[in-house]
């Protein structure tokens, strides 16, 4: 399909800034609507932490506060990402993924996403995502994320 004279999204060059190193397939649509703006803070071993202020597209029209869809997309792709923190060579395929909304984010609101793995053994790795209020860290979602971690055959 031909991309449109515009870049397809609407003139404003918002597709072309999105998030480099395309972590989640290279889907620009997906990083204008759902993660652009991710920071990445810290990466440590096994550890992931970034941060994110909760643009108005991500949120409820009329109580301003954050999608769960939105808030589940955070866990998956950071979830997923801190396999690579972990020493895995592939973030491999979603098996299980659970979010726990305990709080919600509000429009222009800061919040941290931590992530961890909890284990990796043979193909299989599990990691915890924690979303908190940046300014009291108060929990506002956990998650837990299950992936099948297989390096694909070369045959």
């Amino acid at each position: 399909m031909a991309k449109p004279a515009d870049g397809g999204d609407g003139g404003n060059g918002a597709a072309d800034e999105a998030l480099p190193g395309e972590l989640h397939g290279g889907s620009k649509l997906y990083d204008v609507l759902t993660v652009a703006g991710l920071r990445v803070d810290a990466i440590e071993p096994g550890r992931l932490l970034c941060s994110f202020t909760v643009p108005p597209r991500l949120t409820n029209a009329s109580s301003k506060r954050m999608h769960g869809g939105a808030m589940a997309s955070l866990v998956d792709l950071v979830g997923s990402a801190v396999f690579f923190a972990g020493g895995s060579p592939t973030t491999g395929v979603s098996v299980d993924i659970t979010v726990s909304y305990v709080h919600a984010a509000r429009e222009k609101e800061e919040i941290e996403i931590e992530a961890r793995v909890l284990g990796i053994v043979g193909t299989t790795g599990c990691v915890t995502v924690e979303v908190r209020r940046k300014s009291t860290g108060e929990v506002l979602a956990h998650g837990r994320h299950t992936k099948y971690l297989a390096v694909s055959s070369k045959l």
